[in-house]
């Protein structure tokens, strides 16, 4: 599939997208706000979702919390010419994939965009071999559901602290940095916002662990990074 969504208000910047886009075989559908792209979404598939923060009614953030409900897997890029570092985490916490700053220059962008759609295009070929459920003490993991339940209660999780959680419960033992987990969960690294891993990792054991100073689940290799108990 190589239909990509992108929504911006910006003529100019949906000029040189489209042209770079369908240069490379991509079919790039355009909408100029929330709503639109929404129900553009609700009707049809797409491997990537590009959406400008600032637009008129719902804004990029709105837009990607409400297409994060339907779908948990389609990469998603932020545009913005905000360079704020609380937007850029927003954004991840929200869902998105990767975050470009307006003025952007459009071979970085072309090369992060195909980055993703790699990725999402990956995730698509091996879903049908992603039926193993993982059990460890109380916790279970459905990943045909996309579910997990602690104790034979139901997590209520967001997408990426599922795809956290699922990552390190099926490597026991094994720790990753927090950079390394940024870049596997995103699919782009993000030099600086390594604390959002903090962020996710802090919510996870809310969630799960009885003590939180004495975790069972997810442990700390001090100086290092976070590994699954084995």
């Amino acid at each position: 599939m190589n239909r990509v969504l992108l929504v911006e208000d910006d003529p100019e910047i949906t000029r040189l997208l489209k042209l770079h886009f369908e240069s490379q075989s991509y079919q790039l559908k355009t909408c100029v706000d929330g709503e639109e792209a929404i129900a553009a979404f609700e009707i049809e598939k797409f491997a990537l979702l590009i959406l400008d923060i600032t637009l008129p009614g719902l804004n990029g953030m709105e837009i990607c919390k409400i297409i994060r409900a339907k779908d948990e897997h389609v990469p998603i890029m932020m545009l913005t010419s905000h360079g704020e570092e609380s937007d850029k985490v927003l954004s991840l916490e929200l869902g998105a994939d990767d975050y470009v700053t307006k003025p952007f220059g459009i071979l970085e962008l072309m090369a992060r965009a195909k980055a993703l759609l790699r990725r999402g295009s990956k995730f698509e070929a091996n879903k049908s071999n992603d039926h193993s459920d993982i059990t460890f003490k109380d916790l279970v993991i459905d990943n045909k559901k996309k579910k997990a339940s602690i104790r034979e209660q139901r997590l209520d999780l967001t997408p990426k602290e599922f795809d956290l959680l699922l990552l390190l419960a099926s490597n026991p033992g094994k720790t990753y940095s927090r950079h390394e987990l940024l870049e596997m969960l995103w699919g782009v690294a993000f030099p600086g916002y390594e604390h959002t891993i903090t962020s996710h990792i802090n919510r996870l054991r809310i969630k799960i662990e009885t003590n939180l100073h004495d975790p069972q689940y997810i442990l700390t290799s001090w100086g290092t990074g976070y590994r699954f108990s084995e």
